[in-house]
C-alpha cells in the first residue's frame, strides 16, 4: 500500500481535488470556445468523456493516485445525493411516465446480458486456456467472478453480498475486483461518446427518441419560464437544502440499515440492508416530493445547474478510480471481462433493434445495471441533465433484482467450469 502511494507524483486529496477541477475547468472552457478546433474537437469527442477519461489516464500513469484517495468517497456519499435532489426538485413524473415501457425492457435486456454473459465467458475462454478460468476451493475462478456479477447488476452491496454466499476467497477477490472496475469504466467510455452520437445510432434502430425529445423539452421549458439571476441568497438556499437534505438522508439511512439487518436480516437480499442504498432512496425520494412544491421554483434560480457541478465532480473522481495497466497484470481475466461485456452488449443491441429503442434507453438501461446509482445518472445526464433522475430510478430497481441475478449468474457459472 505505502509503495503504490508514494509512487505516484501526487498523494495528497487537497492537491489531487485542484487538479482534479483544473481539468473540469479546461473542459468546459474549452467546449464553450468559439474557436474552429475546439469546435470541431468536440463534435467527435464529447466532452463528458475527457472530464471522465483524463482522470483516468493521470492516474494510470501515477500523476496522482486514486489508491489512498477519498475523493470518491466524498463524492459518492455527499455530491451524489446532493445533486439527485437539485435534479428532482425540477423533474416532471407526468412527463417521464410517457417514456413508457421500453426503458424497464431494455433495462432487463441488460439484466440477461449479465446473467449470460458471465458462463458463456467462461465456456469460451475455457476452450483455449482452461487454466485463466479453473482453480477450487474458495480461490476457483468461477467464485470471484461472482462477486463481478453482483456488482454489474446491483451495485456494492450485491457484491459483498456475493462475497458471502460463494465464499470468494481473499487471493482471487482482488484481481476480479479490477475486472469489474476496469471493465465497467471503459465500458462507460463507449456509453459516454455514443452519448454524442445518439441521433446516428437511431436512425440506425429505426428508434422514434420523440418521447425522451418531449420529457427533456417539457423540462427544459420549465427552467427557461421560470429563469432568473441568482442571488447569492439563492444559491446558498439551493446549497443548504441540498446538502441538508443529504445529511438527513445520511442520518437515517445510518438508523435503518442497521436496523434492518438486525432484525430482519433475510432483507440483505434485497440490499435493504444498505446504508448507501437508503442514502440514495431517501434522497431521490424526499426530492421528489419537493417537486410538488413551491421548491420546485429553484430551477429558476440554478438548481439543475448546480446539480450537474457536483455531478461532474462525481465524473472525475469515477474516471480517476480506473487504472489502465490493470489489464496488463491479468490479462486471461480481463478477456473473461471483455467478452462479459460483449454478451451483455450484444443483447442489449438486439433487444433495442427488435423493440425499436432509442439509445437513451439502451445507455440507461445498461448503466443502471453495471454502473449503479453513482453512474447511471451521469450517462442520462451526457444526453441532458434534465433526463438524470430516469437513470436514477432504473438504478433503484437494480438494488433489488441484483442479488437474485447475480446468484442465477454465479450457479450458471458454478455448472460450466466444475
Amino acid at each position: 500500500m505505502e509503495e503504490a502511494t508514494s509512487s505516484a507524483w501526487f498523494t495528497s486529496d487537497p492537491v489531487i481535488f485542484g487538479i482534479l477541477m483544473v481539468v473540469l475547468a479546461l473542459v468546459f472552457t474549452t467546449s464553450a470556445s468559439k474557436k474552429p478546433f475546439w469546435q470541431k474537437f468536440y463534435t467527435y469527442v464529447p466532452s463528458v468523456l475527457l472530464c471522465y477519461f483524463v482522470p483516468g489516464i493521470l492516474n494510470s500513469l501515477n500523476i496522482i493516485s486514486s489508491e489512498d484517495s477519498n475523493l470518491y468517497y466524498v463524492a459518492s456519499r455527499y455530491l451524489l445525493p446532493a445533486s439527485l435532489i437539485l435534479f428532482t426538485i425540477g423533474i416532471d413524473l407526468k412527463a417521464i411516465a410517457r417514456l413508457g415501457k421500453k426503458a424497464v425492457i431494455m433495462f432487463f435486456a441488460g439484466t440477461i446480458g449479465i446473467i449470460l454473459g458471465g458462463p458463456l465467458a467462461i465456456i469460451i475462454v475455457s476452450t483455449f486456456s482452461p487454466e485463466t478460468v479453473g482453480g477450487a476451493g474458495p480461490d476457483a475462478v468461477w467464485r470471484g467472478l461472482t462477486t463481478v456479477a453482483g456488482s454489474w447488476i446491483g451495485g456494492g452491496a450485491n457484491q459483498a453480498a456475493m462475497k458471502e454466499v460463494f465464499e470468494v476467497g481473499d487471493s482471487i477477490f482482488p484481481a476480479v475486483l479490477a475486472v469489474d472496475i476496469i471493465m465497467a469504466n471503459i465500458w462507460l467510455a463507449f456509453l459516454l461518446y455514443g452519448s454524442g452520437r445518439s441521433e446516428r445510432i437511431d436512425q440506425f434502430f429505426r428508434a422514434d427518441s420523440s418521447a425522451i425529445k418531449d420529457v427533456q423539452k417539457r423540462i427544459e421549458d420549465y427552467a427557461a419560464s421560470i429563469m432568473k439571476i441568482p442571488k447569492a441568497s439563492d444559491l446558498m438556499l439551493i446549497l443548504g437544502l441540498a446538502f441538508g437534505i443529504t445529511g438527513f438522508s445520511h442520518w437515517c439511512a445510518n438508523g435503518v440499515a442497521p436496523f434492518l439487518q438486525e432484525n430482519y436480516p433475510a432483507l440483505e437480499k434485497f440490499s435493504l440492508t444498505s446504508t448507501f442504498f437508503w442514502i440514495v432512496v431517501i434522497a431521490t425520494g424526499l426530492g421528489l416530493g419537493l417537486s410538488f412544491t413551491k421548491a420546485r421554483s429553484l430551477e429558476g434560480v440554478g438548481a439543475s445547474r448546480m446539480a450537474t457541478v457536483l455531478l461532474y465532480v462525481l465524473i472525475a473522481t469515477i474516471g480517476m478510480e480506473m487504472d489502465l495497466t490493470a489489464v496488463v497484470k491479468s490479462p486471461g481475466l480481463f478477456m473473461v471481462g471483455a467478452i462479459w461485456i460483449m454478451v451483455h452488449v450484444v443483447i442489449l443491441l438486439l433487444v433495442a433493434k427488435l423493440i425499436k429503442a432509442p439509445f437513451f434507453f439502451v445507455a440507461v438501461g445498461s448503466q443502471a445495471n453495471v454502473g449503479g446509482a453513482a453512474s447511471a445518472p451521469v450517462v442520462a445526464s451526457a444526453f441532458s441533465p434534465s433526463l438524470a433522475p430516469v437513470g436514477v430510478l432504473l438504478a433503484v430497481l437494480g438494488y433489488f433484482v441484483g442479488t437474485y441475478g447475480a446468484w442465477l449468474c454465479g450457479i450458471l457459472m458454478q455448472g460450466v467450469a466444475e
